[in-house]
């Protein structure tokens, strides 16, 4: 005869020791990866789209190498002030 209601996964857990049981727990596991995985392509996507954090990191290189030329000597002060001026727009 059949008896319905018992089973692994019935009387509130796993093999009735009336706990959270082991599917359970794998269920949460799997629901957590899933939505760290939709928050974490929503940022990606965020991140991409937003030129801007590119276009500080390009800025700041620049300036870093006019500093570096400026320093070596291949370019006077005036030329630095110059194009300092223009990467800053």
């Amino acid at each position: 005869m059949m008896m319905w209601g018992h089973g692994p996964w019935m009387n509130n857990g796993a093999w009735g020791n009336g706990g959270f049981g082991w599917m359970g727990l794998v269920m949460m596991v799997v629901q957590m990866l899933f939505w760290g995985l939709i928050i974490w392509f929503g940022v990606s996507l965020f991140k991409r789209s937003s030129g801007h954090t590119n276009s500080v990191n390009g800025r700041n290189e620049a300036l870093d190498i006019l500093r570096k030329r400026y320093a070596r000597g291949e370019i006077d002060m005036e030329e630095f002030r110059q194009r300092k001026e223009d990467l800053m727009k």
